[in-house]
């Protein structure tokens, strides 16, 4: 029987080990810590790297004559480090230098353990077994534990074994930052606790961030610790023990090394370092660790597992995505002032930036744990004065929020961005991506959707869609030509469009997909004024200097705002469809790979903004958010009369002419083609399981996951191959699940009922669990049904 909850490699492959590390990544939320072997150093092949959630560093750079400020998540204190070598005059052991007769690494996602198994001939023929397994505790957020198993196959004599922290690190993942400043550690100090215990204390440099990791490195031989002798050790930058022990063939020594890590952004905690000591003797043995490990994790598989009996690579692959997402955005993120980092907590790509990414994780986080959710949004709650103030620097009123956020909610979206094709740094213009404020509105309902949480909507949710809504009311502009109202100069979730060819980054004009959501956006932020009770909407009213004149505003340019169109279908942006044509099959047999169409045009002297070519699906994204009776009503309040067909139209016109230099992009081609095109439906399908496990962009995924794309591909099995969406206080079902998935099953959480849902070709049953609760009304292809706790109800297909 195939075990689908195992992540297997067997065999050493140095070309694939970066992205192996970021796949085999292990956290809880509060930190995690790249799969990268504890004996190796950062090189061209290896890269050890722990990162905790939001925090940030920024440095400052002269580019061209000109100055950039980046501020990046911060590679911490790397607390792997436990290398071996046979006597004190041996070699220490170095994968790459060494004769490998045996190698397993496997991720076990069921408890998100990592285990490495390794077996060495050195330059003497002496033949060594190492077992290595490690874990970042999902039971205490500050504990994370390696255990090392040495065995001496045909040698015996003295082990020693370096055990070390090491304060000496740099963000030097990412190729194209290579000549930007990478040291955000200063103020490294050392201490040594005890006998078998020590202590790094570091500072970010800029953000003046403290950050204790403390370690304690326990032997067992023969159940007797006692027969191993320490020796300290301390450079200028590491601190450590070499432990020695007397070894004989064919015996094993275990080597326990449990870390606790703390930093000045925690709650309750006075000094990192007074903290990272004093629990750092609390922590028990690292069998009881992983016991209470596992348990959390078992938890936390009762309410996020996907089962799905016909296909085992799905389940696999759903497996270690959901794995990701939660080692990413677990419950004890609950807590901390964090968003959703594009790449997680597993590389250094985009810095550690928060983008729109959250659009297509909360669908997931929604349904099974919403009080995460509202806990990330708060996130962007938190940074609306910083919005506000962007809006006004700008010329508008309400929040414009960044692109790019990170600390404080400043826009952290390059200036200058490096082409690696042609070595040269262009202006990057994607701080004019304002939509993403359109995806937090639409995060914002949605969530309002699956919770019915006035008290959220109340406190924070409303406030947020008033902001935005301001933003983009004060953003129109009427055209008294057309009698509408119109946007111009964004950038749309293309991406490859920065302005027109006359004015490459000057944006463009009426973007379909933002102009609608504004449309939404503006109806939906009147509208939850009007959810919430009398005296929190007077407040809100006094806080904000809201009158209804301003929300019947709001109103009239929702009705009346510009959406172009061409040719019977939606217009991406204006004067799309007068940009040139690509010679789509002569790029593609000139240079294989056109996912990056952009780079490969730049650097021959062209430019993507005069071809009717995309980075990744725009106007397809209405389709994706919407289904299709909802996007209809949105254009008829609009007042355009379109009809059901203007959507395939739309799909098959865009197709063509997209690159899909994007993970995202798979995820929402599969999504809007699973009623139409299901053979095309399932080879984007295919590819979005593939993005990160076979890295098709070609190098990216070792810089870090797709979180998006990762979450994206549970929740075409959640949500759109079971047509199940939120509105109108029900749950809407419309299932077309493909034969192959066999049947699927899932828990999700809907206004505090638990609910599974069990599909399969010609039926879909969904169970409510006993308890307190209201029915849940459920509509499926025309059926309707009020579902009381301990019920289930069966639609036929």
């Amino acid at each position: 029987m195939v075990d689908t909850w195992h992540l297997v490699f067997d065999h050493y492959d140095p070309a694939s080990e970066k992205l192996r590390e970021a796949l085999c990544t292990v956290g809880n939320g509060y930190f995690a810590c790249r799969g990268a072997a504890p004996e190796v150093s950062a090189n061209q092949t290896h890269y050890p790297g722990t990162y905790i959630a939001g925090l940030f560093n920024r440095l400052t750079d002269v580019i061209a004559g000109t100055t950039i400020s980046n501020e990046s998540l911060v590679n911490i204190t790397n607390w792997l480090p436990l290398n071996f070598r046979a006597g004190e005059s041996g070699r220490w052991f170095d994968i790459d230098r060494t004769d490998v007769l045996e190698y397993r690494q496997d991720l076990d996602m069921q408890r998100a353990v990592l285990e490495r198994i390794v077996k060495v001939r050195d330059e003497s023929g002496r033949i060594t077994k190492l077992i290595q397994r490690r874990f970042v505790s999902m039971d205490s957020p500050h504990v994370a534990a390696l255990q090392v198993t040495i065995r001496p196959e045909n040698w015996s004599g003295s082990l020693e074994v370096r055990s070390a922290l090491d304060g000496g690190i740099r963000n030097d993942l990412v190729e194209r930052y290579r000549d930007l400043s990478s040291v955000h550690l200063s103020s490294v100090e050392t201490t040594f606790l005890t006998h078998d215990s020590v202590l790094i204390e570091a500072q970010t440099s800029e953000s003046r961030i403290r950050i204790a990791v403390a370690s304690r490195t326990q032997v067992r031989h023969d159940h007797n610790a006692e027969s191993a002798e320490y020796r300290p050790f301390r450079t200028s930058a590491e601190i450590g023990h070499i432990i020695s022990v007397p070894v004989t063939a064919g015996q094993e020594v275990t080597f326990d090394k449990v870390v606790t890590v703390f930093t000045g952004r925690d709650n309750a905690c006075g000094s990192p370092s007074v903290a990272a000591a004093r629990w750092l003797p609390r922590q028990g043995s690292f069998r009881a660790l992983l016991g209470k490990h596992t348990t959390a994790w078992k938890r936390l598989w009762e309410q996020f597992g996907i089962d799905v009996d016909g296909d085992e690579r799905t389940q696999r692959v759903i497996r270690l995505h959901l794995l990701h997402v939660l080692q990413t955005l677990s419950p004890h993120v609950a807590d901390l002032d964090v968003g959703v980092p594009a790449r997680g907590l597993h590389g250094e790509a985009y810095r550690g930036h928060i983008f729109w990414d959250d659009l297509f994780v909360f669908p997931v986080l929604n349904l099974r744990l919403p009080a995460l959710t509202a806990a990330l949004s708060r996130y962007r709650y938190r940074r609306l004065p910083e919005a506000r103030h962007a809006a006004f620097v700008a010329g508008y009123q309400g929040a414009m929020f960044p692109w790019q956020s990170g600390s404080d909610g400043r826009e952290e979206s390059q200036t200058l961005h490096l082409n690696p094709r042609s070595g040269r740094w262009n202006v990057d213009a994607s701080q004019r991506a304002h939509h993403v404020g359109l995806a937090i509105a639409y995060n914002v309902w949605q969530y309002y959707q699956a919770t019915a949480d006035h008290e959220f909507l109340a406190d924070y949710g409303a406030e947020i869609l008033v902001e935005i809504a301001r933003f983009w009311a004060s953003r129109t502009e009427f055209d008294t030509t057309r009698q509408r109202f119109v946007i111009r100069g964004v950038i749309g979730p293309d991406e490859f469009h920065s302005g027109y060819p006359e004015a490459p980054y000057d944006g463009i004009d009426n973007n379909a997909y933002t102009n609608v959501l504004t449309a939404w956006t503006l109806r939906k932020a009147g509208e939850s004024l009007s959810l919430i009770s009398a005296q929190s909407r007077a407040e809100l009213f006094a806080a904000l200097h809201i009158d209804e004149g301003e929300i019947a505003r709001w109103d009239h340019i929702s009705r009346r705002i510009f959406v172009p169109f061409h040719d019977g279908v939606i217009c991406q942006f204006e004067r799309y469809e007068t940009l040139r044509e690509l010679d789509w099959g002569q790029y593609r047999s000139r240079h294989g790979d056109i996912q990056r169409l952009d780079r490969i045009l730049e650097a021959e002297g062209e430019d993507v903004n005069s071809y009717q070519a995309s980075k990744q699906a725009d106007v397809l994204m209405l389709f994706y958010l919407f289904s299709s009776s909802e996007l209809l009503e949105v254009f008829s309040h609009l007042g355009y009369q379109v009809t059901p067909d203007i959507i395939p139209r739309t799909i098959e016109y865009y197709l063509p002419r997209t690159s899909h230099g994007s993970t995202l992009s798979a995820a929402v081609h599969a999504w809007v083609l699973a009623r139409s095109r299901r053979s095309h439906t399932k080879d984007f399908y295919s590819d979005l399981l593939d993005a990160d496990l076979t890295d098709i962009q070609g190098g990216t995924t070792s810089e870090g996951i797709h979180l998006a794309a990762m979450a994206g591909s549970v929740d075409i099995l959640q949500r759109c191959f079971s047509g199940l969406e939120l509105r109108d206080d029900r749950i809407i079902l419309n299932p077309c699940y493909p034969e192959s998935l066999g049947t699927v099953q899932f828990g999700l959480r809907y206004r505090g009922s638990r609910l599974t849902v069990r599909a399969k070709g010609t039926t879909v049953e969904v169970c409510s669990a006993p308890g307190p609760g209201l029915p849940v009304r459920i509509d499926c292809n025309g059926a309707t049904a009020d579902l009381p706790p301990g019920s289930c109800e069966v639609f036929a297909l």
